[in-house]
């Protein structure tokens, strides 16, 4: 009985911190890279899609170049992708071309 309780606590947990946006889910994608989602995420983007007005956001990742924490890539209005570094506090590190841009198909 004393498993099952704490197996429920444990459940309780999980539900109330996803429903507290406390929790970025990632996933992987073809680079190797994790696409990150969630609360921090959406902050991210919003952050970046300031320095970058008119972007379309494509993917949020958490990123270590110079000194980031956060990736936002996007498209600009002219067509170029690029990749926007954000620091912990959603202010911009560098906005950089994006390498990988050139095979990718869709977004």
């Amino acid at each position: 009985m004393k498993k099952r309780r704490a197996a429920l606590a444990a459940g309780i947990g999980l539900v109330a911190a996803v429903a507290a946006g406390g929790v970025a889910f990632a996933s992987g994608n073809n680079g190797g890279d994790a696409t990150v989602t969630g609360v921090e995420a959406d902050r991210a983007t919003t952050a970046a899609l300031k320095y970058t007005p008119g972007a379309t956001p494509h993917s949020v990742e958490r990123d270590s170049e110079n000194g980031a924490t956060w990736e936002v890539e996007v498209t600009k209005p002219d067509g170029q992708t690029v990749d926007v570094r954000l620091d912990q506090n959603y202010k911009l590190v560098v906005v950089e071309g994006d390498n990988e841009s050139s095979g990718d198909s869709g977004n």
